[in-house]
């Protein structure tokens, strides 16, 4: 990694915990360089829709997951900084991240939203499985280390979003993803 490798905010929440939004107001409010949203349905958006059998869906969704992954990297290595929102439900993702992003400096937030207001905003959207965020609650914070973390049932997206804006000149020197390498012993 050179010295002018991007900066990396990954935002880690449930479906419909407002990820995307706080990523687009990010964009507004990170005035210093350019940015870019990256986020993981606009990965699983350019995947082919034919019917698979589960098996079949499951690998082509792992290798979609593992493929955005080092997009992340290859795009911070060419010096371009990116608010990334994804959802780490399953353990071998964080891992994955670990591993891939290690060369880079990773700002990990937690968004954060209660149940009841997940399910208000999934069933307003109409665009996921009923359940999915309520199911994905407990499991996306459960290695339960992060730089900073928001919560979007309580503030607006444009508010997280400054939120973590102020945080960023005060990051401590360990971040989350070096702690969390650590303990996995990676």
């Amino acid at each position: 990694m050179g010295e002018t490798a991007g900066r990396i905010i990954f935002l880690n929440g449930t479906s419909s915990s407002g990820k995307s939004s706080i990523a687009r107001e990010l964009l507004d409010v990170l005035d210093d360089e350019v940015w870019f949203h990256v986020g993981v349905d606009m990965f699983n958006a350019m995947r082919t829709k034919r019917e698979m059998e589960q098996a079949e869906l499951d690998e082509a969704l792992k290798r979609t997951r593992k493929g955005f992954h080092r997009s992340i990297a290859a795009m911070a290595e060419a010096g371009n900084s990116v608010v990334v929102d994804h959802v780490l439900s399953e353990p071998w993702r964080l891992a994955d991240c670990l591993d891939v992003l290690s060369p880079y400096r990773v700002v990990f937030v937690g968004v954060r939203c209660d149940v009841e207001e997940l399910i208000r905003r999934e069933t307003a959207r109409g665009d996921r499985p009923s359940g999915l965020a309520a199911m994905q609650h407990d499991l996306v914070h459960r290695h339960g280390d992060y730089d900073f973390e928001c919560d979007s049932g309580a503030h607006s997206p444009r508010e997280c979003a400054e939120q973590i804006k102020a945080f960023l000149p005060n990051q401590p020197e360990s971040t989350a993803f070096e702690r969390l390498r650590e303990a996995a012993g990676r």
